[in-house]
């Protein structure tokens, strides 16, 4: 692989005899050889979410049970942003586009915490766990957030078995928007429990969302039962049809290319700890997709996919169970890149 490439691991104490594999790791360009990055990063850090910085590739953020880290040098050194996690794991990171002192932090319990100042101050922000919420699974987890590009004061919020959130005033106030979810899963085939008697379960675990700057106020989402769209700012949703196109339809990422708005990758798999995954991409705004990977055996759940801020032909993704692929000419080839055993739960990709 051409470009430098950046995962984080979630799964402690996993490696032989026990160690710790759990954090951050970096693959240099032309190399194979993965190497865990640890300076100023803590030993038993489960990295669930890093986010870079557009404009800056030395940028990036880490974020995890232990707090929210940054690098200013590629991942070389770290420093702690201080945010107050108590009892909760940070989950989703949003920098704003305009504003580099601005970053939200989504955490367990429908937490968010916003800065204004880089990091120096945090702020809980009042959100809302929705009233359809199961939270007797695990404690709600905010997955993913987004941020309207025509608007940056309109922001959404994927929580995970929890529903949808969404604030219009910069996160100074925020609504439950999940009964659109709620309204699906009275759809025979969209009815889904696994962790509880729900059936609206499976509509409610959402993991992934994102905006266009070509589409305001539209928003589309991925969770259990497939890719849903909302036209009206999570007012209302409707099924995407993405089992038009692929056989598996558990949705665990979904992003723009930052090199076209009109071009979304989703990766797809068949459960949480599954067998099997897919990546697909769509040049129309999600009315038809493709899938790209080939060659390669997707083996566990895909969790994360990135596209490369300097070239829009090397798309990367990462696999659960340590798998990592990646592409340097737009899909025609693919390599795999796997992580040395026992370095598991890949949740975040990122490439610079």
């Amino acid at each position: 692989m051409d470009s430098t490439v950046i995962v984080g691991a979630a799964a402690p104490m996993a490696g032989p005899d026990g160690t710790n594999t759990c954090g951050v790791y970096r693959l240099e360009p032309n190399s194979t050889e993965w190497r865990r990055l640890s300076n100023g990063l803590p030993d038993d850090m489960q990295v669930n979410v890093i986010v870079g910085r557009p404009g800056n590739a030395s940028e990036l953020y880490a974020g995890s049970q232990l707090g929210l880290f940054k690098t200013t040098d590629g991942g070389d050194s770290w420093t702690d942003l201080s945010v107050p996690v108590d009892d909760r794991a940070i989950y989703s990171l949003m920098l704003h586009p305009d504003d580099p002192n601005i970053i939200y932090v989504g955490m367990d319990h429908t937490a968010i915490f916003k800065t204004t100042d880089g990091g120096a101050a945090w702020a809980r922000l009042a959100t809302v766990q929705p009233a359809a919420a199961i939270p007797g699974c695990f404690p709600v987890r905010v997955l993913r957030m987004a941020m309207d590009p025509s608007n940056t004061n309109e922001l959404y919020a994927a929580l995970e078995v929890g529903g949808f959130i969404r604030s219009l005033d910069a996160g100074a106030t925020w609504e439950d928007m999940s009964g659109g979810f709620v309204a699906l899963s009275k759809e025979p085939h969209l009815a889904n429990h696994i962790l509880s008697d729900n059936d609206a379960e499976g509509m409610l675990d959402l993991h992934a969302l994102t905006m266009s700057a070509d589409q305001p106020g539209t928003i589309y989402a991925v969770n259990r039962m497939g890719l849903f769209i909302s036209d009206d700012k999570g007012e209302s949703w409707r099924e995407f049809g993405i089992e038009h196109y692929s056989e598996l339809t558990y949705g665990r990422d979904i992003i723009p290319s930052p090199h076209d708005s009109k071009t979304f990758y989703a990766a797809l798999s068949d459960s949480a700890r599954g067998q099997a995954g897919s990546l697909y991409r769509s040049a129309d705004l999600g009315k038809t997709w493709n899938r790209v990977d080939h060659d390669i055996s997707i083996d566990s759940t895909l969790m994360s996919v990135t596209v490369n801020a300097g070239d829009p032909n090397r798309v990367y993704c990462a696999a659960r169970l340590g798998q990592v692929f990646g592409t340097e000419d737009g899909g025609a080839t693919w390599n795999a890149a796997p992580l040395p055993p026992g370095i598991e739960d890949l949740r975040a990709i990122v490439s610079i």
